[in-house]
């Protein structure tokens, strides 16, 4: 594994744009060494007064990951425009980049 991807991941995260979505395979592609699997590990990692757009990040079928914060991300995406259809889905076209 590449060092440096923890750095890269934590920069994609950064530059989310609000009112957008991406997945965790989608940062991890943009940062060299890292995998969807370490995104999530490296956002439940970060201290909690980070202030990181961590809710703005999704699986890659659009939904919201099973965690103890889904709730307050529905909230924030929701503040932000991204709304979830009945699927639980986000629309296609918030996804970014």
């Amino acid at each position: 594994m590449k060092a440096g991807w923890r750095e890269q991941v934590l920069t994609v995260i950064a530059e989310i744009p609000p009112g957008r979505v991406t997945t965790y395979g989608r940062i991890a592609a943009m940062a060299e060494g890292a995998t969807p699997r370490l995104v999530a590990r490296a956002l439940r990692e970060l201290p909690s007064d980070h202030g990181l757009p961590w809710f703005r990040i999704i699986t890659a079928s659009r939904k919201l990951a099973d965690h103890p914060g889904a709730a307050e991300q529905r909230q924030r995406l929701a503040a932000e425009g991204v709304l979830l259809d009945a699927r639980g889905r986000a629309p296609a076209e918030r996804m970014w980049p």
